[in-house]
């Protein structure tokens, strides 16, 4: 049930569901902190994700609920969450600490909606991907930009991977395919590699005309993900990354505010048939 889905995801989804079923069950963290014989503090780091819980708290905990036939696939969860290294982790130099969370994410949604201003990381080309590594990361050896374009290389595997791949819809700003970057073969052969993508069942690319003008994406990329159905009651996740770090918003209210724009957005962009069409020409 969860063989597709990444350590890091699982682990986040153990501490949201903690909290939702303590707070449906209405209970306060001392109340089940004192039922399971740990410390407040002990018990918060279930709820924030420093560590996770044993499989016999769960159960404890989840009989008080009044949810003990959630505890067999909670068991399988905690055994995801223990599992080998995630792939990511052979990168040392690639993967600040506030990215390797995306990562997991990404590997364990069953949807990523984007709005791109680039061309996103999942569709870029090596020579692609180099040459934007290069534009932004002067200080770079050799050795970590090499690096940097084959972890963005074996990314890309999530998404073409035979059993639980993504769905990703990417709504693309035309000026991201008017942008030439890395030169114009490099270019060329990106959006060739564009084209064929967006053939995949898995893949769709909207792109977004300059001629719409001012529309609700104007304050920059974002990427929304959702969840496999196992993940009862996950609101998502948005995800927005500066020069600097990434940013997550959990809320349900922010995470709606943000598919209201996306959904926007889609409506404003070509249809997938006719963007395929734009990036050919």
């Amino acid at each position: 049930m969860v063989a597709h889905v990444s350590r890091s995801a699982v682990r986040r989804w153990i501490a949201i569901e903690l909290k939702r079923l303590r707070e449906d069950a209405g209970y306060e963290t001392d109340e089940v902190a004192a039922r399971i014989s740990k410390g407040v503090g002990a018990y918060r780091h279930y709820e924030n994700n420093v560590r996770m819980p044993s499989a016999s708290d769960m159960e404890v905990l989840l009989t008080w609920y009044g949810k003990p036939e959630r505890a067999d696939f909670f068991r399988e969860l905690l055994r995801a969450a223990h599992r080998g290294k995630d792939w990511w982790t052979s990168f040392t130099t690639a993967v600040p600490d506030w990215f390797e969370l995306y990562l997991g994410l990404e590997y364990g949604a069953a949807r990523i909606s984007s709005y791109d201003t680039v061309i996103p990381g999942l569709l870029q080309t090596r020579e692609y991907a180099e040459a934007l590594i290069r534009s932004g990361e002067h200080h770079l050896t050799e050795e970590q930009v090499a690096e940097q374009v084959e972890m963005r290389m074996a990314r890309q595997q999530t998404l073409l991977r035979d059993v639980g791949a993504p769905q990703l819809w990417s709504v693309l700003d035309e000026g991201a395919v008017q942008r030439v970057v890395g030169g114009p073969e490099v270019m060329r052969a990106q959006l060739e590699h564009l084209t064929t993508m967006s053939k995949r069942s898995n893949v769709e690319i909207q792109m977004l005309p300059n001629s719409v003008g001012a529309h609700p994406g104007m304050d920059g990329a974002f990427a929304i993900l959702d969840y496999p159905a196992a993940f009862t009651g996950d609101p998502g996740t948005v995800y927005v990354q500066t020069r600097l770090r990434g940013i997550y918003y959990e809320n349900m209210a922010e995470v709606t505010d943000y598919r209201r724009v996306f959904e926007r957005l889609q409506m404003l962009a070509l249809r997938p048939d006719e963007s395929r069409e734009a990036l050919a020409r």
